[in-house]
């Protein structure tokens, strides 16, 4: 059962990142709490989310009796510096724990909490190093590979459509163009073929590899749990799951983590559905409380 909301307040929060101007939006409750949860934006958005779903989340785990932050770092919203992507993002994200602490009086803890590149850049957050970090939580990890988006499509979209009769039907009628259909449909087999190797040096940013190598190894060795939501309805999150089917780095990640999925059956990717961002911040709360981080 859920307990009856406390009271709650927002509070617009200013930090310094590397000589910038960093702004954050605390939803505090009264009661002294030890342990917080900082959303970390996927981009290129501001600090509500889409259809303002971090306004929603921090404000239920308020209410519940868990402080939440959400932020914007360089280069977007109202925060000053040049524009930056999840790749470059874990100055920011330490400067944002800080801020978070020092606005909290006996915060001590954060849990980490990233929706698509968010989760990314939650996952490439050194966190072995920063002692304050105590969980995260990653909703449909963005994993994104040329390659890999073509077997998905060809995984959950083709095969569904190349074996419904209703395509068939509507291919001899002449309302779907075989050119066009079939054009695209080899088009994601030659992206496929690819060797993992030529699909991630497009993408790698650096010499340690492509970046969902990267995510996996920033896994690795973390302490405390770790939770991954997955929408039903979602090709991210599909892909997410065919990465972790497919490579040695994320099973080795995963089995060597603390970990709990929840699937969203019924989900998008955003949870933009009726009740599906509600369901998301009663979910988070839930795991806290069953992982001891919430009352």
């Amino acid at each position: 059962m859920t307990a009856a909301p406390r009271n709650w307040q927002d509070r617009a929060v200013l930090f310094d990142c590397a000589g910038e101007s960093l702004v954050g939006v605390v939803s505090a409750p009264e009661a002294v709490a030890e342990t917080g949860v900082l959303v970390i934006v996927g981009g290129p958005q501001y600090r509500a989310g889409s259809h303002r779903q971090f306004v929603l989340l921090a404000r239920h785990l308020a209410a519940q009796g868990v402080p939440c932050m959400r932020f914007d770092y360089r280069g977007m919203g109202d925060a000053t510096g040049p524009a930056r992507d999840f790749e470059s993002v874990s100055e920011d994200v330490e400067a944002a724990i800080g801020a978070f602490l020092k606005a909290c009086p006996g915060l001590r803890q954060v849990v980490l909490w990233g929706l698509c590149d968010g989760a990314s850049a939650v996952c490439l957050y050194p966190a072995q190093r920063d002692l304050r970090v105590v969980a995260s939580v990653l909703l449909n990890p963005w994993v994104h590979t040329q390659a890999g988006e073509a077997k998905v499509f060809l995984k959950h979209y083709y095969l569904q459509r190349i074996t419904d009769p209703s395509f068939w039907k509507k291919l001899g009628s002449g309302q779907v163009s075989f050119l066009k259909s079939f054009g695209s449909l080899f088009s994601f087999v030659r992206a496929a073929r690819k060797a993992p190797a030529d699909a991630g040096a497009a993408i790698a940013s650096d010499a340690a590899g492509p970046f969902p190598e990267r995510m996996a190894r920033g896994l690795v060795g973390r302490k405390g749990p770790l939770a991954i939501f997955l929408s039903g309805h979602d090709y991210v999150a599909r892909e997410f799951d065919d990465t972790c089917k497919s490579s040695a780095e994320w099973r080795k990640a995963l089995a060597g983590a603390d970990l709990d999925i929840t699937r969203f059956a019924e989900a998008d990717h955003t949870f933009s559905g009726p009740g599906e961002a509600q369901a998301v911040a009663e979910a988070t709360h839930a795991w806290l409380q069953a992982r001891g981080l919430a009352r």
